[in-house]
């Protein structure tokens, strides 16, 4: 099997030139993402970037107005029940029978999925610290999240949605679901996708990273390779007053006291060479975290939409 062929069989998830209008607004603006095989995909965005929206897509609760959407080769929209079946589906809302104790909760649910596996939802009953005799009303927002955890992992899915599965969360929950997750994919191959705002929870965990910006994806790939094309400069001014935004590939410019931040994308050296050539002298190169990538990118934008 060539390596093309392979790439083909382990895409989950492949979404195709998606574009969704709310009336005039436009929530997605010619999306394409692939998901692959047992990754673990970072969706990041301010909020109303249009996340949940392609979430949504992939769960077939909207039909594509223009592209089109693939789960395990299928439309979900055509074929809800084969690929609803196999997916794993964890909301914001985090919406339960509020008035269900989580067990009964157990039960009322397994009765959708053939493959619900109790023992598997009661280990991590044990693994989560839950209560099943505790009514889901009494759960505090950690628990309610570890409870739609455990619900949208006990039937084994092969694919795990999860939107904004920490918001809102203590750190220490957060670190609980996170781990969770991470273990999930390496025990047992499972594909993730999830989306979140918090992007040092999205760069503890993910393989891949999908960047969207008022509906438009503006970065994505390998997390390691998006970062390792970025480069932070840390730079005082050596002669008059320099304009660090006219240089090629520099996407931010930060005054920090007598000095600059500068992010840049593409050749580390080139960057250096052209920093200096502008009068800079530079102090510091490091690696940019996948925050300071979003935020320039973010600023970027907004500067082309005002010009």
């Amino acid at each position: 099997m060539s390596k093309q062929e392979e790439k083909i069989k382990s895409v989950i998830v492949k979404v195709e030139n998606l574009t969704k209008n709310f009336g005039k607004r436009c929530a997605l603006d010619n999306v394409s993402i692939e998901v692959l095989q047992g990754r673990v995909l970072g969706l990041v965005g301010e909020n109303g970037a249009g996340k949940t929206t392609l979430i949504n897509h992939i769960l077939g609760a909207y039909s594509a107005e223009q592209g089109e959407v693939r789960v395990f080769g299928l439309n979900p929209v055509m074929y809800p029940k084969e690929v609803l079946s196999r997916i794993g589906y964890l909301s914001e809302t985090r919406d339960m029978p509020r008035w269900m104790r989580i067990e009964q909760f157990l039960e009322y649910m397994s009765a959708f999925y053939p493959k619900w596996d109790m023992e598997y939802a009661y280990r991590l009953l044990e693994q989560f610290e839950l209560d099943p005799k505790r009514k889901i009303r009494a759960l505090s927002r950690g628990e309610l999240a570890r409870t739609g955890l455990l619900v949208a992992m006990a039937h084994r899915p092969e694919l795990l949605l999860l939107d904004e599965p920490s918001s809102g969360l203590d750190p220490v929950a957060r670190i609980d679901i996170l781990t969770a997750v991470v273990r999930s994919v390496a025990e047992e191959g499972r594909t993730v996708l999830f989306s979140s705002h918090l992007l040092d929870e999205v760069e503890r965990v993910a393989d891949d990273v999908c960047m969207i910006h008022q509906g438009r994806v503006v970065i994505k790939g390998e997390l390691d390779e998006i970062r390792s094309q970025f480069h932070l400069y840390e730079v005082q001014r050596s002669g008059d007053e320099a304009d660090f935004n006219l240089i090629p590939g520099v996407i931010n410019v930060l005054r920090l006291g007598h000095g600059y931040q500068l992010l840049y994308e593409g050749d580390k050296e080139r960057g250096k060479e052209q920093i200096q050539q502008k009068g800079g002298m530079i102090m510091n190169i490091r690696m940019p975290s996948l925050e300071d990538i979003f935020i320039a990118y973010v600023k970027h934008h907004k500067k082309e939409v005002v010009i």
